[in-house]
């Protein structure tokens, strides 16, 4: 079953229209614990949340895996993982973290508020529906 995950980025250091206009990039240089199990999680075809941290915190486009299991290129170890991935769609509206913790009632655990700092989370299966709904208005 597919599984839904949130990644960030600053939106000067790599935006989603970026992303668009690449067409697909590696997501590389995670050095968290955490964030490299769900990248290390992922498979083709799952769905992600496409997040502009520091400047627009908000949701701005769903974006899927395209190719898993990826040892990190900017890691000479090789104990780092990474993931393509391309786009998928822009969000008609933009849903903001601020819309996001205002609806903690319908989303009390999602990762994004409650791992503040974590840069790939993973989005259970309501909130990805919850959200998906926000971002229709």
């Amino acid at each position: 079953m597919a599984r839904h995950w949130l990644m960030k980025s600053e939106p000067f250091k790599y935006s989603w229209d970026d992303l668009q206009r690449d067409g697909e990039t590696v997501w590389d240089g995670v050095r968290n614990h955490r964030a490299k199990n769900n990248l290390a999680a992922m498979e083709v075809g799952d769905k992600i949340f496409y997040y502009h941290s520091r400047e627009g915190l908000e949701i701005v486009g769903i974006a899927e895996v395209s190719e898993a299991h990826i040892t990190d290129p900017t890691d000479p170890e090789g104990k780092w993982a990474a993931v393509k991935i391309k786009p998928v769609r822009t969000l008609d509206n933009p849903v903001t973290l601020k819309q996001i913790k205002a609806a903690s009632d319908q989303l009390p655990d999602i990762e994004l508020v409650r791992l503040s700092r974590l840069s790939v989370a993973e989005i259970q299966p309501d909130e990805w529906d919850i959200i998906c709904k926000m971002a229709e208005g």
